[in-house]
């Protein structure tokens, strides 16, 4: 009865952020659901601490390391139950782990990129943006695999590859927000190499050498979709439904941006009703003959 009460908190959480991707969503396999949601409600707050720009980010730095701590007792088996929503998603935590084999430090490298996100807000090189995302993305997938019943192995290259692409697009997708709060993800070796300046984003104008650059971080982009659509293949049943419909989501962002020659500034992609059931249909008729693939290369 307790776990139970602790997972429907997981699950609100869950619904009160719906993003681009779903989350817990019916397409999961029903026994996995539930460790979804606790595995999402962990991460949302976590990453809400690390977003609070009014305080300082000692402090947050601190509440994140208290987090961390909160996930070690969890992991053996201890949770103060005080009645509150957080000692609600540890108690939920705590039973996913225990049954699904989790390995902490997969939650761990997600608290890594979280007090990364207090501190760094540039990052000079490609190498440094997908070290990032090797700890705030590729965890999420690991950790949805595992809660699936796949174990290590190539699986987790392509989940990988997967990962980082969706969150690489998100990045690009939201150029403008996160410059409002003070972050910017293209790589400044990219920027520099066509002279873009940040001086134009603080302006709110999208030059060509901004276009350029988020042309040159598209490409990549592009090849890790490709490189992790191996995952849906690697999986079956309603996992791999999930899986189609979430890369097939992403790619549409994608296209998207590159179709509006990622100028964000006026309009930021975003999937709604005519494309979930656009995305529906190419996920029934599933083929390597895709327009993201094809049509992108020439």
């Amino acid at each position: 009865m307790v776990s139970a009460i602790a997972y429907d908190v997981c699950f609100r959480l869950a619904r009160q952020h719906y993003e681009n991707f779903p989350v817990a969503s019916a397409l999961l396999p029903r026994a996995a659901r539930r460790h979804i949601a606790a595995i999402y409600a962990f991460a949302r707050v976590a990453d809400d601490i690390a977003d609070e720009g009014e305080r300082p980010p000692a402090n947050r730095l601190a509440d994140l390391d208290a987090w961390g701590a909160r996930l070690d007792a969890a992991a053996a088996g201890r949770v103060d139950d005080d009645g509150s929503n957080h000692a609600a998603i540890f108690t939920a935590v705590a039973e996913t782990m225990r049954e699904c084999h989790l390995d902490a430090a997969l939650f761990h490298d997600l608290l890594s990129a979280f007090r990364q996100d207090v501190v760094v807000h540039r990052y000079d090189s490609w190498r440094d943006l997908l070290d990032y995302c090797r700890r705030s993305a590729n965890p999420v997938g690991r950790l949805v695999l595992r809660v699936c019943g796949y174990a290590p192995g190539p699986i987790d290259r392509h989940a990988d590859a997967l990962c980082t692409a969706l969150q690489l697009t998100n990045f690009w997708q939201d150029v403008e927000s996160d410059w409002h709060r003070g972050r910017l993800y293209v790589p400044l070796a990219v920027a520099r190499e066509v002279g873009a300046d940040e001086a134009d984003l603080a302006r709110g104008e999208l030059t060509p050498a901004w276009r350029a650059a988020l042309a040159c971080v598209a490409a990549p982009t592009r090849e890790l979709f490709g490189q992790g659509r191996a995952v849906i293949g690697d999986v079956r049943g309603r996992l791999r439904w999930e899986l189609r419909a979430t890369w097939l989501g992403g790619m549409r962002i994608l296209d998207a941006l590159e179709d509006a020659g990622f100028d964000v500034f006026h309009a930021r992609p975003t999937l709604g009703w005519p494309d979930a059931a656009s995305i529906a249909w190419e996920a029934i008729t599933w083929h390597w003959s895709s327009r993201s693939l094809v049509d992108r290369d020439g």
